[in-house]
C-alpha cells in the first residue's frame, strides 16, 4: 500500500494527541487519512477523566529539562512555537517573576546555573528590595500561557478543516482500533494515564500527580508569579499565578497549587483551596480587590511516568496479549495485520503543554522512519 492511502489513528484528544494529529495533517512529506479517537474531546472541558482542561498551560521552570536532554530539546522547540503564536491572540505574553531561597548564592549566580537560562526571553535579576522577605533570589523573564478552553477547541477545528475525523469512543484494547487502522494503518498512542490500563500497552510506570487550582477573574493581574519548587516529585505545596488569554469571562487567572504524587483523588479540598488563595495573595495583593471573582475550583491528575515521558515506536502483536486471560472479546476484521506500528507519546506529568510541539514532532519523525518497514 502506498503511504498516500495509509490510515493513521490518534488515540487521545488532549493537547498531545491533538498536536500530534495536527503535525501529521500538515506534514508536507506525508498524507494520512487521520482519525482521532478519544473518550474525552475538547467539548468535554468539565471531565476530570483527562488532564488537558485542568493544566496551568504555560511555560514555567521545572527541573526535568536539566535531568533529561530530550525534555530540554522539546521545551525549546515548544517555547519557540508558542512564542511565534503570540500575535494570533491564542498565546499570552507574560512578564514573569520567580522567587527562590538559595542562601549559598545570589540572583545573578543562580541564573548562571539554570538549564533554561537561554530558553526564556529577557532573563534578568530582580532588585533585592522587590524580593519577598522569605527569599533571597528573584529572577524576571518573559514567558507565555494559553487557555485550554480556547486552545483545545482551536486545535480540533483546525484538524476538522483539514479533513480529520473524530470518533468519541472509550477504547479498552488496541484491538478495538483495528477497523479504523486497516491492514497497513498506524497508531499514535497519546492516551496519557489511560495507557496504564489500555490492553496491549498496560504501562505500569504511569502514575498520577494530583493538582488543585482556583480559576479567578482578576482585572489588572497580568504577570506570571511563582515560588520555585525544587523537586516536583516531593509532593510539596506550590504557589503560582498564571494569567490566561481569551476565554469568557475575560481576565482569567489560574492560582495554584499542589503536586501530590500518587494521589488519584479528584475531589476539591477546600482547606487546600484556602491555602492556595492566601499564598497567592501574598505574591499578588491585587487579588484582594473587590473585582476579583472566584470562577471555579479545579482538580486534575497530571500523567507522570517513572523513567520519564515515553516517546518511542513499537510493533504491537495482533491480537494483543495481556498478563491476564480475561480480555474483552473483539471481532477482528478479515484483513487484520499480525502487528501494528504504534508510536507512543505520553507521560509528560506537569509538562504536557510545554513539551507538546517538540515531543509530537519527534513522534511524527519516528512514525515516518518506521513506516518504511511495512
Amino acid at each position: 500500500m502506498s503511504q498516500q492511502q495509509r490510515s493513521l489513528v490518534v488515540l487521545g484528544a488532549g493537547v498531545i494527541g491533538l498536536t500530534a494529529a495536527y503535525l501529521a495533517a500538515t506534514d508536507e512529506e506525508s498524507s494520512f487519512k487521520i482519525t482521532v479517537v478519544a473518550r474525552d474531546m475538547p467539548e468535554d472541558m468539565g471531565s476530570q477523566g483527562w488532564a488537558s482542561p485542568w493544566a496551568g498551560a504555560n511555560w514555567s521552570p521545572m527541573p526535568y529539562g536539566e535531568e533529561d536532554a530530550r525534555i530540554a530539546r522539546w521545551e525549546k522547540q515548544t517555547f519557540d512555537k508558542f512564542w511565534d503564536m503570540i500575535p494570533t491572540g491564542l498565546v499570552k505574553l507574560l512578564p514573569s517573576s520567580l522567587y527562590a531561597r538559595r542562601p549559598e548564592t545570589d540572583s545573578d549566580g543562580y541564573a548562571r546555573t539554570l538549564w533554561w537560562r537561554d530558553l526564556v526571553k529577557n532573563l534578568h535579576s530582580i532588585p533585592a528590595d522587590e524580593i519577598p522577605k522569605s527569599c533571597n533570589i528573584g529572577l524576571g523573564f518573559s514567558t507565555y500561557s494559553v487557555n485550554p478552553s480556547v486552545y483545545l477547541p482551536y486545535l480540533k477545528q483546525e484538524l476538522v478543516s483539514r479533513g480529520v475525523a473524530f470518533v468519541k469512543q472509550h477504547v479498552r484494547t488496541i484491538d478495538e482500533l483495528l477497523p479504523l487502522t486497516g491492514p497497513e494503518g498506524v497508531l499514535i498512542n497519546a492516551s496519557s494515564l489511560g495507557s496504564k490500563s489500555l490492553i496491549g500497552v498496560e504501562d505500569q510506570n504511569l502514575f498520577a500527580i494530583r493538582g488543585q487550582t482556583i480559576l479567578v477573574q482578576c482585572p489588572g493581574l497580568d504577570q506570571f508569579l511563582q515560588y520555585e519548587i525544587e523537586d516536583h516529585d516531593a509532593g510539596e505545596d506550590a504557589t503560582y499565578i498564571i494569567p490566561r488569554p481569551g476565554g469568557a469571562p475575560s481576565d482569567q487567572v489560574i492560582l495554584g497549587g499542589v503536586f501530590q504524587v500518587g494521589n488519584w483523588d479528584t475531589s476539591v479540598n477546600m482547606n487546600t483551596a484556602k491555602r492556595i488563595f492566601d499564598s497567592c495573595c501574598k505574591l499578588a495583593p491585587i487579588l484582594h480587590s473587590k473585582e476579583t471573582r472566584v470562577l471555579s475550583h479545579n482538580v486534575g491528575l497530571r500523567p507522570a511516568r517513572q523513567g520519564g515521558p515515553r516517546v518511542e515506536a513499537e510493533w504491537i502483536g495482533i491480537p494483543v496479549t495481556s498478563t491476564h486471560s480475561l480480555l474483552p472479546w473483539t471481532a477482528l476484521p478479515e484483513n487484520t495485520p499480525k502487528k501494528l506500528l504504534t508510536v507512543h507519546v505520553y507521560g509528560f506529568g506537569p509538562g504536557g503543554y510545554q513539551n507538546s510541539w517538540g515531543a509530537c514532532a519527534e513522534a511524527i519523525s519516528l512514525l515516518k522512519q518506521h513506516i518504511r518497514q511495512y
